[in-house]
């Protein structure tokens, strides 16, 4: 049986992949490379892809902060066949998601806020009550 927590976030990304159809796979992962929940595609690895996704969150932390562009909040990765966006759900964790090459970024972000932002709200719920 799936924690009621996981479930609730496993929920709200297939509801953005739902509402938004260029996302294919989603993820989110702890600051420290963990899974906390995902709905990816059968070939990708949890671990692999929570590895990166940290990886490459805190790279793009370090730079903004070297840069002075302030706190970071979201990273975009443009290869061949697509995109892979990651946007912070908080401090302590971000949401990866998997994008068509012909989807509109702009919505993609715009929907990917809103999601992080539910996130955070179901991260601090209190789940013993």
């Amino acid at each position: 049986m799936v924690h009621p927590k996981r479930q609730a976030l496993i929920d709200r990304m297939q509801a953005l992949q739902l509402s938004s159809p260029d996302i294919l796979a989603t993820a989110v992962v702890s600051i420290d490379g963990l899974i906390i929940a995902s709905n990816l595609l059968a070939e990708m690895s949890e671990d692999r892809v929570s590895a990166m996704s940290a990886a490459m969150l805190s790279l793009g932390e370090q730079i903004s902060k070297e840069m002075g562009r302030g706190a970071l909040e979201q990273v975009h990765i443009r290869g061949d066949n697509g995109y892979v966006v990651l946007i912070s759900v908080g401090e302590k964790a971000v949401l990866t998601a998997l994008v068509n090459q012909q989807a509109k970024l702009g919505m993609i972000f715009l929907d990917m806020r809103h999601t992080a932002d539910d996130l955070v709200n179901i991260l601090m719920q209190d789940t013993n009550g």
